[in-house]
């Protein structure tokens, strides 16, 4: 029996066969995933994560691939989190399912007069991905407003783990280290401030994305983590690669620190790109850029 048939049988949610992998990734790269689940619960989830492993099948979690780079097809499973998506609200304390759309978050609370998830407005992905890559920006991010992360482990035990032992750093979690560990919900604390005001500043940040970012095009956002007291951007762009294009992935003409796709860029493409800026960057400045974004193999 096919794998995708047994998954069926145990009714845990939506199954996509030959799923093509332009939906799954902001790039908007074309792909084909053998298969992408969308379990209903914890519980689902949990029976799910079984059968693969008893089949020894291949699988990854996801959120709203804000960060992932499918290099070739997917042969295997990707599982969404959308559906676990709870949000309960209680003072200050927001505790949030993985699959809940951070951006919609961000937008939801600062209208209710909630500060701290401002700088979240403009990062499209899940709670669960942003927890897992300590998502941030303009100084801030997910490590200084979260209380706890609810996981699954990888013996499907529910645990909590606090802030401290989530060990937050410039994009790094635990999660990121321990990939058997699933993000299943965040608790959050956040401040009460005036909302108008909260509002306004998410708006001047966005104008000024709009003009400073190519969000016209798809991309994942920033490719590289700025090095210790310099950026990125201005080590590619110094570098002289502002427009460099391998096929249609391209350096953007905007800002450096972005890799966007005009047209028909494969996974190969966008690889072979940021390994040029990489050795670019090397040899200008002696400076190993890390990458901020995932290679799916």
């Amino acid at each position: 029996m096919n794998i995708l048939e047994e998954i069926k049988k145990l009714n845990i949610g939506e199954v996509i066969e030959n799923a093509n992998l332009k939906n799954y990734t902001t790039y908007k790269i074309d792909g084909i995933a053998f298969g992408v689940c969308y379990p209903t619960s914890i519980s689902n989830l949990i029976s799910l994560l079984k059968l693969l492993n008893k089949k020894k099948i291949k699988y990854k979690v996801i959120g709203r691939g804000s960060n992932l780079i499918f290099k070739n097809d997917y042969d295997g499973i990707l599982i969404r989190l959308d559906k676990i998506d709870h949000l309960e609200i209680n003072g200050n304390e927001i505790k949030v399912g993985a699959g809940y759309s951070l951006m919609k978050l961000a937008m939801k609370l600062s209208r209710l007069g909630y500060t701290g998830l401002e700088f979240a407005s403009g990062i499209p992905g899940s709670i669960g991905g942003a927890v897992f890559m300590n998502a941030g920006a303009y100084k801030s991010d997910m490590g200084y407003i979260v209380k706890s992360v609810k996981v699954l482990t990888p013996r499907y035990e529910i645990v909590e783990l606090s802030n401290a032992y989530m060990n937050f750093h410039y994009r790094e979690s635990f999660l990121q280290h321990n990939r058997g560990y699933i993000c299943l919900e965040a608790t959050l604390v956040l401040k009460r401030a005036n909302a108008d005001e909260i509002l306004q500043l998410i708006e001047d940040r966005r104008k000024r994305r709009m003009e400073t970012q190519p969000l016209e095009y798809p991309s994942a956002g920033s490719v590289f983590r700025n090095p210790a007291d310099d950026y990125a951007g201005r080590l590619i762009e110094e570098s002289g690669l502002k427009g460099y294009n391998i096929g249609d992935a391209k350096v953007s003409d905007k800002h450096a620190n972005f890799i966007i796709n005009t047209g028909d860029a494969t996974g190969a493409n966008i690889v072979d790109l940021i390994d040029k800026i990489r050795k670019t960057v090397k040899e200008k400045y002696d400076i190993d850029l890390k990458v901020e974004q995932e290679i799916v193999e």
